[in-house]
């Protein structure tokens, strides 16, 4: 595992950058937009450039073959560029500049962000991913912690600073990585010619994806929705300051880390439908709560909660659309799985941001709740064998042996 520990620092970087994208790109939003949905919109117009980017290079690294790899190409291209545009993100005169680099950072993680989360499989055995998927998005927990708690303190020294720390550490990341990670050496799935028809879109369509594709939108939808707009939430609503109620988010994030490797522990030893299943039910409830909650110390609780039913989603679900697939197809599955994660933070803020202008902002976590059992039907219609008990039981028997 010491290989998905380096190849974190990849997701580490990803993470610590939305975080701070999410959490205060709103407020430079504010100075010049009046109207909620406009700033959700804003916030995700980005992501129509990812919509079609992202599956795209997903699909054409399974086909890429260098004397690096078929991954770390993009990385070498996208996570410099990604991190001078989120450097000088702060440094807008105007709504237009601000787009502007909005635009440009967000259509450079794309070029990467893919690629990055597809060395994952390519590097760790079928049934050790869901473990390891914990490690990385413990490592992506990390970050988000840092850019909600230290960013906030740095935001308030200068709003310029937790984006030139994010840079710094996506260039550090990218050192780590091209250092310690050698796909041609590490991808247990590495084949010198793919078959087309494992990257084809269409071959990968069958009936247990596409339902677990329209959870992971459903999901999604509220998750976005909650964390682009919870900072506004928390000031207009609840009364909270700007960093009081960025720094309310460290505590789902807290959680979701502490719970991220345990998650993918019991996904090997449960299953990870079952693993999704519960994390649904759980943030169903928290998302139906957290109207009623006045007390910033319950809210905060409540969050802490909410975490670790997000971790038993998000570690189990990409190990999941993964598994559903053939080897040769890891990045083209990747491809898929932020196919849908862009439409859901594409639909989702402006959606919910246009609710809140209509009927006030308890409506987020009411809609949020609505969206999470659309999830749940759809992932109680999937049928699908998994070997999680079996896989954790054949690792300790070879680590005994």
């Amino acid at each position: 595992m010491k290989k998905t520990w380096l190849l974190g620092f990849g997701f580490f970087s990803i993470s610590i950058t939305w975080a701070l994208y999410n959490a205060f790109v709103p407020f430079f939003l504010e100075k010049y937009i009046s109207s909620v949905a406009w700033i959700g919109f804003f916030m995700t117009i980005d992501n129509y450039f990812a919509l079609f980017l992202q599956p795209w290079i997903g699909r054409r690294s399974d086909r890429t073959r260098t004397r690096l790899g078929r991954r770390m190409p993009y990385l070498l291209i996208g996570m410099p560029l990604g991190a001078l545009f989120t450097a000088i993100l702060p440094f807008h005169t105007s709504l237009a500049t601000l787009l502007i680099f909005m635009v440009l950072m967000n259509l450079s993680m794309s070029l990467y962000r893919s690629p990055t989360i597809s060395l994952m499989p390519d590097i760790t055995e079928e049934r050790r991913r869901t473990r390891a998927n914990g490690i990385i998005n413990f490592m992506g927990g990390v970050g988000a912690i840092l850019a909600f708690a230290a960013g906030s303190m740095l935001y308030n020294t200068h709003e310029s600073l937790p984006f030139i720390a994010a840079a710094a550490v996506t260039l550090i990341s990218l050192f780590i990585l091209l250092k310690f990670i050698q796909e041609k050496r590490d991808a247990h799935t590495y084949v010198e010619e793919p078959s087309p028809s494992a990257t084809s879109f269409r071959n990968q369509l069958n009936r247990t994806t596409v339902l677990l594709l329209a959870a992971i939108f459903f999901w999604f939808v509220a998750y976005q929705g909650v964390e682009t707009l919870f900072t506004l939430y928390g000031k207009n609503e609840m009364g909270l300051t700007e960093a009081e109620a960025s720094f309310s988010l460290t505590f789902f994030s807290l959680a979701f880390v502490l719970f991220a490797i345990p998650s993918g522990w019991l996904g090997a030893k449960l299953g990870k439908k079952r693993m999704i299943l519960t994390g649904i039910c759980g943030l169903l409830i928290v998302f139906s709560l957290v109207p009623v909650v006045e007390s910033l110390i319950v809210l905060r609780a409540t969050l802490a909660i909410g975490g670790i039913f997000w971790a038993c989603i998000n570690i189990n679900s990409y190990p999941f659309v993964v598994s559903t697939g053939s080897e040769e197809s890891i990045g083209t599955r990747t491809g898929l799985y932020y196919l849908v994660s862009s439409l859901a933070a594409i639909s989702s803020p402006p959606l919910l941001g246009w609710l809140i202008d209509s009927a006030g902002y308890s409506v987020l976590f009411y809609s949020a709740a609505g969206s999470m059992l659309l999830a749940l039907i759809c992932m109680m219609m999937i049928r699908h064998t998994e070997t999680g008990a079996t896989d954790l039981q054949h690792d300790s028997s070879a680590q005994l042996s």
